[in-house]
């Protein structure tokens, strides 16, 4: 009665962590902090508020799938302002859908691209391990094989080009990208950017690049697919959404533009399968893309917890601060049995990075020393929890390499 594909699928990252913890206590009189979610805590600007309430009465219209002209317009010039591109490059009418958040296009994607097995081969869908689990999921879903890119410190927390077989390449259908890198934070420069999108037009695949994260960063914009481009935009899609940039997680406001042809098949694909996006929350959405003040005291704060994480934990647990996004990927040994001495001692909710990753075939796992902490609360709350988390961590270790840890059941 199921779709056998299913069982390929590994439970949900949340799921997992859920279950990991469910029958350890946290300390008496200890208020849980949940640091393993990137859900945004800073509050949502007040144009949101006010553009749901001037559009209140278009709740009871079904909204057309392509989207508005607001919408697509306030889309494209948002890119052209961020990332600096020709005019026309993105054309409004061709190039833009707006989606229920990037979960749902990233999925929906390799539903897109993915063909029927030819010549008894399975077609591959790439994606950098850790991982984002949609990516995984959706492979599975299409019928095609997810294929594992590591992507450690070695190579600088991308996946490494220059390592892909041409056979690989040449049966694949979609190769996930994201950056910023979550978990990690890594930002692919235009260099990397052009010759992923080299590889995609040379053997007949789409580049997906995942760019939630892009306006979350330190020192310098991180660069995206469409200035990499190079005034062509076949065989590229990239996706952004308002949750991380706005704080809006909960409006499920995204969009993905590119290839004309790609985004006129994704807009085929989601009248069948996609949720319209609500005319009220189109119009909230076309005005965040138009401000940037917002964002700009949004990444402001980013960095201040960024500063209150490194004042606790710089040269300890492989502490860096990211170039994008706002985790920490710190090195602890052992993943699950720290998160299982966090919670245990600390009530601190975090994420083993081997739920992030795929073990390869020689038991090696580039997740399973590491954990994923949001900093996602208020400065001075993530300034407490670093310093209960350092705490907690040291307790664990001896004089050296990092070794397993072992917790309280």
């Amino acid at each position: 009665m199921l779709n056998d594909r299913l069982l390929r699928l590994m439970d949900y990252p949340f799921t997992r962590l859920a279950e990991l913890v469910s029958d350890l206590k946290t300390p008496e009189g200890v208020h849980p902090l949940a640091l393993s979610v990137g859900e945004p805590q800073h509050a949502a600007p007040a144009i949101v508020d006010e553009a749901l309430h001037a559009h209140r009465d278009s709740w009871n219209r079904y909204p057309p799938i392509h989207g508005t002209d607001q919408f697509r317009t306030a889309v494209v010039n948002w890119l052209n302002r961020r990332y600096g591109l020709p005019s026309g490059l993105i054309d409004p009418d061709r190039g833009v859908l707006p989606v229920s958040g990037t979960r749902e296009a990233l999925f929906l994607t390799a539903l897109l691209t993915v063909p029927q097995h030819r010549a008894r081969q399975t077609p591959a869908v790439l994606l950098p391990n850790p991982f984002y689990a949609p990516y995984q999921g959706a492979a599975v879903a299409a019928g095609a094989e997810p294929v594992f890119l590591d992507a450690g410190a070695e190579t600088g927390y991308l996946p490494d080009l220059d390592a892909l077989p041409p056979e690989l390449l040449d049966r694949t259908a979609l190769f996930y990208l994201c950056s910023p890198s979550n978990p990690q934070g890594a930002v692919a420069d235009l260099d990397y950017l052009r010759r992923a999108l080299g590889l995609a037009r040379q053997h007949g695949f789409v580049l997906a690049v995942d760019e939630c994260y892009a306006e979350i960063y330190g020192d310098a914009a991180p660069p995206g697919g469409l200035a990499a481009c190079d005034g062509r935009v076949d065989n590229l899609l990239v996706f952004h959404s308002l949750s991380k940039r706005s704080n809006a997680a909960g409006l499920r406001s995204g969009f993905v533009a590119g290839d004309p042809g790609l985004v006129a098949a994704f807009r085929q694909l989601r009248s069948y399968g996609g949720a319209g996006m609500p005319l009220p929350i189109q119009a909230a959405s076309a005005a965040l893309w138009d401000d940037d003040d917002h964002v700009v005291e949004n990444r402001r704060l980013y960095c201040e917890k960024f500063d209150a994480a490194e004042r606790v934990l710089a040269g300890r647990f492989g502490f860096y601060r990211p170039a994008g996004g706002f985790f920490l990927w710190l090195d602890v040994g052992d993943g699950e049995a720290a998160a299982k001495a966090l919670w245990c001692r600390a009530g601190l909710r975090v994420l083993p990075g081997s739920y992030l990753s795929h073990r390869r075939s020689d038991g090696g796992d580039p997740g399973h020393r590491y954990i994923r902490v949001a900093l996602v609360h208020d400065t001075e709350t993530v300034a407490a929890a670093m310093t209960n988390l350092a705490t907690v961590l040291e307790t664990e270790r001896v004089d050296g390499p990092p070794q397993p840890m072992a917790a309280e059941a």
